[in-house]
């Protein structure tokens, strides 16, 4: 019994310590900050800040639902579509997120463009795809980005210079 206890603590122990994707991406996602919160309320916001109300109150699993109606009354509606991104990804759902980061890497409105580079390289982290993070993080490190200084982090934090 004791000559399984040692390794079995050393693995734990190395568990707690590792800097694993999950760990990392717990470490390096912050749900995007509420914009659009303080908004006036029209009859065509309406639902969008009902949704942001939770979102708000760090309700990530309350706003998806709501976000994804907003989203499906305007595919085009990329501000929601981030927020439900977001959301996923804080109620650890990155395949999910990664996919609404598909469309608004292909829409032509690109006023999110840093934002989907980011937040496509927590999602390959959060599914556990540590190269590719890796590599993205790399890129965005290495150009003016918005995400320039959390990407070297992260790219560091992967064991790239």
């Amino acid at each position: 019994m004791r000559s399984l206890l040692a390794p079995a603590l050393a693995l734990a122990l190395f568990a707690c310590t590792s800097s694993g994707p999950e760990r990392l991406c717990k470490r390096f996602f912050t749900p995007y900050p509420d914009m659009v919160g303080q908004r006036a309320r029209t009859a065509l916001n309406g639902p969008l800040l009902d949704a942001m109300a939770l979102y708000a109150k760090s309700d990530y699993q309350g706003a998806i639902p709501a976000l994804q109606q907003v989203v499906e009354k305007d595919p085009r509606n990329s501000m929601a579509r981030l927020y439900l991104v977001s959301s996923l990804l804080a109620t650890g759902d990155p395949y999910k997120a990664e996919m609404h980061l598909d469309f608004m890497e292909n829409y032509k409105d690109r006023s999110y463009a840093d934002q989907v580079d980011w937040y496509n390289a927590l999602c390959w982290l959060c599914e556990g795809n540590a190269k590719r993070a890796a590599v993205q993080a790399e890129w965005i490190a290495g150009r003016p980005h918005t995400y320039r200084k959390e990407a070297a982090e992260l790219a560091k934090a992967l064991g790239n210079p």
